[in-house]
């Protein structure tokens, strides 16, 4: 799809503030930012939270609690992490500690093949050809849509969907600025809604399960136990995403914000090449052809993915704790990726030999070493924290406190989205807020009757809801830049007025869905329950 003469082009005169004249607001976003800005990286701060959990162990060892263990029945007493054998037990299992730590591998795993699947422009490609293929009228949705699908590759959608979508709009005579709040809606601002897995799922459920061990040492947490009520979210993301989008976004950006950049550079969305056309067509057969010889190998009798207990069900085979499918979606997840990418590299030319597959894995581990640093000092935090009873003394207190004030269930679960909200504005990564809050709050709700998969969602919607107002996210100054091309007076204010109204509407609507979803009984996703046990 080339360039086109736009149909229509917004109001020529600018809207300006008077000088000087901030918007309430425009201040309360620089305080938040200039907080924001001092809060230390979060790498050194679980370094500083490790070095409490140790203060705080020595300082309350000597204290005899009231509070019962709930599965011995014994009164907990605080470990002090101080004290010399403990310390010699950190440093003999820091290694360990490290490496065992359930999010690292899994994460990296899963990157392996997406990291492919991205180099070789696979992905690129599919995505260009969905928005290539949609009529002007139904260009929001498909953009909001293309914008979810994207979060099977992290980056993706900000460097490509983001971009191209103002590229559509302003193609179709409409305003690029509305191109971009949409994708930007749909690549953020609904971060965990997917039909598709990706690797969000396993690495907020491997957290979740480190915490929820604090409380229950075999708890295993699925990494598709949302899947089902995030796959349904999608259809929420995309419907508020439209209509906000075209009754009150860009109404008000043609009345009130000019197209007054350098357009003489404009870039188009080009039609895919005759190479890329083929490798995608190459592609798509090598994923429907690897799920279904996925599908055969699993409904074959005595299927060595399936568990074997004789007594289950058929169904129940195929999705009990103990299938080896459902202990292998992070690897399926890789081939799933791996598999199209190198057929798509090969058929498209993009892969000379097999050392541009490795160079593609190599590049996605290379985007992993800041993740790599925070998960070393996030994974000794975690141990030391299940390790001095803090974490399941605190669970059983504030257990024992909410459940004083008689909340109902659902009122504790609006309290999850709303403080993961105010988390997100300081700290902008999803699987640092969620290692934080997670080893208190999912113990905590586990001792109220509330299943970790439950509590995973509802940080999941806050945290999705909250990323687009935040500065703090890494790739919020770029959507910046983004708008300036358009707009040569944008500026945070810009962007941050653009997004509001997504932010409030997706987390009041998006929150309700699943209070609903819950109230109907919808399963969450695989082998997830809303209560616990």
């Amino acid at each position: 799809m080339s360039q086109n003469t736009p149909e229509s082009t917004p109001n020529p005169e600018l809207h300006k503030v008077a000088p000087g004249q901030r918007s309430w607001l425009e201040r309360t976003l620089a305080m938040i930012e200039t907080i924001g800005n001092r809060l230390p990286d979060p790498a050194v701060l679980f370094f500083l939270l490790l070095i409490v959990v140790w203060v705080m162990s020595a300082a309350l060892s000597p204290i005899t609690f009231s509070a019962e263990h709930p599965s011995t029945g014994e009164a907990i007493q605080v470990v002090n992490l101080l004290a010399g054998d403990q310390m010699a037990n950190f440093l003999v299992n820091m290694v360990s500690v490290f490496v065992n730590f359930a999010p690292l591998g899994i994460v990296l795993v899963a990157l392996l093949g997406v990291g492919v699947a991205e180099h070789t422009g696979f992905i690129n490609a599919g995505l260009r050809k969905l928005l290539g293929m949609t009529s002007v009228r139904l260009l929001t949705p498909m953009l909001i849509l293309v914008a979810i699908i994207s979060h099977t590759a992290a980056d993706a959608g900000y460097v490509v969907v983001i971009p191209l979508g103002a590229v559509m709009f302003y193609a179709a005579g409409r305003h690029p600025l509305a191109g971009i709040a949409a994708a930007f809606a749909g690549v953020s601002g609904g971060f965990s809604a997917n039909f598709i897995p990706s690797a969000i799922d396993p690495m907020l459920a491997g957290i979740t399960e480190e915490a929820g061990r604090v409380l229950d040492p075999s708890l295993y947490v699925n990494p598709l136990a949302n899947w089902f009520f995030m796959a349904a979210s999608s259809i929420v993301v995309i419907a508020v995403g439209w209509w906000l989008t075209d009754k009150v976004i860009e109404p008000r950006l043609m009345k009130d914000t000019p197209v007054d950049g350098d357009m003489s550079d404009m870039p188009t969305m080009e039609d895919l090449s005759a190479k890329e056309s083929r490798g995608l067509l190459w592609a798509t057969l090598s994923i429907l052809a690897s799920i279904l010889i996925l599908t055969l190998i699993v409904l074959m009798p005595d299927s060595p993915l399936r568990d074997s207990n004789p007594d289950l069900a058929f169904h129940e085979s195929i999705t009990s704790f103990g299938a080896p499918l459902m202990r292998s979606i992070v690897p399926l997840i890789f081939i799933l990726f791996l598999i199209p990418g190198i057929v798509y590299g090969y058929a498209a030319g993009t892969i000379k030999s097999h050392k541009d597959i490795i160079t593609g894995m190599t590049k996605a581990m290379e985007s992993m070493g800041y993740y790599i640093v925070m998960a070393f000092f996030a994974a000794q935090f975690i141990a030391a924290f299940s390790a001095s009873n803090l974490g399941i003394l605190l669970a059983v207190n504030g257990a024992g406190f909410l459940s004083s004030i008689n909340l109902p269930a659902q009122v504790t679960i609006i309290g999850i989205v709303a403080l993961t909200w105010v988390v997100n504005l300081f700290v902008g990564s999803a699987s640092a807020k969620w290692l934080i809050i997670a080893p208190i709050f999912v113990p905590m709700l586990m001792e109220l009757g509330i299943s970790p998969e439950l509590t995973q969602a509802a940080y999941r919607v806050g945290d999705s809801t909250s990323n687009i107002l935040t500065p703090l996210l890494p790739y919020f100054p770029l959507v910046v830049v983004f708008c300036k091309k358009y707009f040569k007076d944008a500026g945070i204010g810009t962007l941050i007025s653009m997004m509001l109204p997504y932010a409030i509407a997706l987390s009041i609507i998006w929150t309700g869905f699943l209070l609903l979803y819950w109230a109907v009984g919808l399963p969450l996703g695989l082998q997830a329950s809303y209560t616990y046990p």
